[in-house]
């Protein structure tokens, strides 16, 4: 066989790993809010337009009937690694009380404020892979910037290494805050069932 038709394995991401998915309580709480969405009312739905569907008549040119089952596999996938991310799941509450290091050290959980070398500062709050939020600076563990600051302290000099260069960080301060993230909403438009397609 030539080396042109062999598949390589990709590179794992960082956080896959580990057998661990290291989570705050709230972003726990959206994972099984999504899916609880997921098994109750989207898939549901989803199951009454594939019925419908299918008692139109020819499956194989029936537009509504394809799309459907595609979005049922798609929904059962989520499904599926929602469950697997939930039985995986550490919980790690960052308001826990902490002593010795651990409470002056930058941890999952932590919200770390640090400077660049032009003196920019910052703050960036370390979270799950599941609960990344760059508006709310929610940054992984797994992440470059999250790998540097971990285990830093008040005053410590971090280097980060990303795929654009090499920066030195200082660390400015370390806390442990609650940190929040956006709850699930239902999509818009996801009460769709075979009611609303006939007319």
């Amino acid at each position: 066989m030539r080396n042109g038709f062999t598949r390589r394995p990709k590179a794992l991401e960082p956080a896959a790993n580990h057998d661990k998915n290291y989570i705050t309580p709230s972003g726990l709480e959206r994972l099984k809010d999504e899916r609880h969405f997921l098994l109750t009312k989207d898939r549901p739905a989803v199951k009454e337009v594939v019925a419908w569907a299918a008692g139109n008549g020819d499956r194989s040119e029936n537009a509504d009937y394809q799309y459907s089952k595609r979005r049922l596999r798609q929904i059962d996938g989520r499904i599926r690694f929602l469950t697997k991310r939930i039985d995986a799941a550490e919980v790690v509450d960052p308001e826990a009380p902490r002593t010795g290091q651990r409470a002056t050290r930058a941890f999952f959980g932590a919200t770390v404020r640090y400077a660049n070398a032009a003196g920019a500062e910052r703050v960036a709050s370390i979270v799950g892979t599941d609960e990344i939020d760059l508006d709310r600076n929610h940054i992984s563990w797994a992440s470059p910037l999250g790998r540097a600051l971990m285990r830093a302290s008040e005053g410590d000099e971090v280097v980060l290494r990303a795929p654009g260069g090499t920066e030195t960080l200082v660390v400015l301060e370390v806390r442990y805050d609650r940190i929040s993230t956006k709850p699930f909403r239902e999509p818009d438009g996801s009460q769709v069932s075979s009611k609303g397609l006939q007319s």
